[in-house]
C-alpha cells in the first residue's frame, strides 16, 4: 500500500503573535501567511497575528473586560435590558 501524494497541507514552523501584548510563540501548523518575522534563533518564519492570546485573554491574566467591537452589549440591552 502506498501514501497518496499531495494529500495533507504542507506542516512547517509559523509564529503566532499577540499584537495587543507583544507575546509571540514559535510552533508548527498548516496555517500560511504572507507576513514573515526573523525569530530569536535568527531564521525567518511566517507570521499569524491573533485577537487573543493566553496573555490577553482575561481567563488567564485575572482582568475582565469586554471586548465589544460591534456594540452588541448595548443593542442587548436596549431589546431586552428591562
Amino acid at each position: 500500500m502506498t501514501m497518496k501524494k499531495n494529500l495533507h497541507p504542507e506542516y512547517h514552523p509559523v509564529v503566532f503573535r499577540d499584537p495587543t501584548t507583544g507575546f509571540a510563540f514559535l510552533t508548527r501548523s498548516t496555517v500560511t501567511s504572507s507576513k514573515t518575522i526573523e525569530w530569536e534563533d535568527g531564521q525567518t518564519y511566517p507570521l499569524v497575528d491573533v485577537d487573543v492570546s493566553s496573555e490577553s485573554h482575561p481567563f488567564y491574566t485575572g482582568r475582565g473586560r469586554i471586548v465589544d467591537s460591534a456594540g452588541r452589549v448595548e443593542r442587548f440591552k436596549r431589546r431586552y435590558g428591562r
